[in-house]
């Protein structure tokens, strides 16, 4: 059995673990990140795209005068400042538009939502505006005749799974080790009680041994798992919540301005976003079991065609592209029964007395505050106070992440003399721009011209980026590389069921080949 040793073992590579990977190298510490299937496998990648504040959280804290909730608002909204400039090629500003009912209603928004721009301060993106019918109209050409006016107001959208493999594989090239389909199948301890590393197991039966000073437990939904690991009887924290999405093949916001409806009849919100062409709708929040966790039900799935269809009745034919479901980790407050209602989004990083350091909780925007709090109980365990980090930009991005912009402009008149000259070369620019950032210009020169010609209209992925994904992005399934390296199979699942064959072929040649379908329910 080999063994390793390092200050920290991070346990699950989704959004928390990753980021948390990514904070603790910049501070020099030597850290391994284990994660059982692929980077971002789970919810990380199945969430609605959106780095937001929580217009929904904001209402919530005034008509319950919580002022943690506003802070949390406000902790969002600076998070979706921080993304925004160090990823400006994975994430970018969305407007939309909240339809309003009457002047009254656009008053209560208008105020609302100006103080939604109000608390990002310096990290704000735009101001909210009102929209007339015209302009509503314009925008959302499709929309159901009796809306008089609305909102319109600015969040993010970011492209999750990438932002989460990107923070993994920036973290590996600054010296974490980065492991994945390595499920942990036991933790160790020392001869005081306190765990002191793990032991993993690959898919042929091979066992490892990782020692390490502090082991985190970032594995979402799944922490109590791994906290019942550490401690047999200790109380379970988790709850899990389904979120739907479906994809509709029809553009609903052409001019990308997407939908947010306030309160359904059953008090959610609802999206409607423009998605690679697409719009994207979700999404649901039906309490279930973990397994149940990715798994859409056909009640979820016309729950959310009836709401495109009240909006949108204009609509001859509404077909779905693909549809996905992700678990969200609710965190039940410590002491609540295990089925209290009383769960909420925030975050907590717990120490159980055998050392073991959970992250539990937390949504996507705020998976940076989640990591250096993490962090500074890892340190008090190490003795120490979390030290400063040292710049570490994102692949894909400038050492200064300001730069980042103009660099993209000058790069893609590189672009254009590498692409094949064609009606989608402007697409193709801005798709793997938006992939890889300041590098596409050095991938696409090291491609065959044959490589980089597009393999689908829906979205213009080639050759190139396919052998890429899993030469160098660890990608091993197709799975891995059809719906979390590319995003098509999220968008249009029989398009992606097309290219099957050619990245199965890619994928044995690289002898990661094996007979696991391409699924989103799992």
């Amino acid at each position: 059995m080999n063994d390793d040793s390092f200050d920290l073992l991070v346990i699950g590579g989704g959004a928390s673990g990753a980021c948390l990977t990514y904070e603790a190298v910049s501070r020099g510490l030597k850290v391994a990140l284990l994660e059982g299937h692929d980077l971002g496998g789970g919810t990380s990648s199945r969430s609605t795209k959106l780095l937001h504040g929580g217009v929904r959280y904001l209402e919530l804290a005034f008509k319950t005068a919580d002022t943690a909730q506003l802070r949390l608002v406000r902790e969002a909204l600076l998070e979706r400042g921080h993304w925004l400039r160090q990823a400006p090629f994975l994430a970018h500003r969305l407007e939309l538009a909240l339809p309003t009912g009457g002047l009254i209603g656009q008053l209560y928004y208008r105020l609302g939502l100006g103080l939604y721009d109000a608390l990002s301060g310096r990290a704000g993106i735009g101001s909210s505006r009102l929209l007339s019918r015209s302009l509503l109209r314009e925008a959302l050409p499709e929309l159901r005749s009796d809306v008089s006016g609305g909102v319109a107001y600015s969040d993010g959208q970011f492209d999750d799974a990438r932002l989460n493999l990107l923070m993994a594989l920036t973290a590996e090239r600054a010296g974490a080790v980065v492991r994945t389909r390595t499920p942990v199948v036991e933790l160790e301890k020392d001869s005081n009680g306190s765990v002191c590393g793990a032991i993993s197991e690959n898919a042929e039966g091979e066992s490892q041994r990782w020692r390490a000073r502090v082991v985190v437990n970032a594995t979402g939904i799944h922490a109590d798992a791994l906290r019942r690991m550490a401690d047999p009887d200790c109380q379970v924290r988790m709850l899990t919540s389904r979120g739907v999405h479906i994809v509709l093949k029809q553009q609903l916001c052409p001019q990308r301005i997407g939908l947010l409806l306030p309160s359904t009849d059953d008090g959610r919100v609802l999206f409607m976003l423009p998605f690679f062409g697409r719009t994207l709708v979700g999404t649901t929040d039906t309490p279930c079991s973990q397994p149940q966790a990715a798994i859409p039900s056909d009640e979820e799935q016309s729950y959310l065609l009836d709401y495109v269809k009240r909006w949108f009745p204009k609509l001859n034919d509404t077909a779905i592209g693909s549809c996905w479901a992700g678990g969200r980790p609710l965190l039940k407050p410590a002491g609540a029964d295990v089925n209290s209602s009383r769960v909420v989004r925030e975050h907590e990083v717990e120490t159980q007395p055998s050392g073991l350091v959970s992250v539990l909780g937390g949504k996507w925007t705020t998976c940076r505050p989640m990591a250096l709090d993490t962090l500074t109980a890892v340190y008090r365990q190490l003795g120490q106070s979390l030290p400063a980090a040292r710049q570490l930009p994102l692949i894909g991005s400038d050492a200064d992440p300001e730069q980042t912009p103009d660099r993209l402009m000058v790069q893609r008149s590189t672009l254009r003399g590498l692409l094949p000259d064609s009606p989608t070369q402007a697409e193709q620019i801005e798709h793997l721009e938006s992939s890889h950032g300041l590098h596409a210009a050095a991938l696409v020169g090291s491609w065959t011209e044959k490589d980089r010609e597009p393999l689908s209209e829906v979205m213009p992925i080639c050759r190139g980026e396919l052998q890429h994904a899993i030469e160098q992005e660890k990608a091993r399934s197709l799975t891995d590389v059809l719906a979390r390296r590319s995003r098509l199979a999220m968008i249009d699942l029989e398009e992606a069921q097309r290219l099957t064959p050619l990245v199965n072929e890619l994928l044995q040649q690289h002898g990661h080949g094996d007979s696991t379908p391409l699924e989103l329910h799992h």
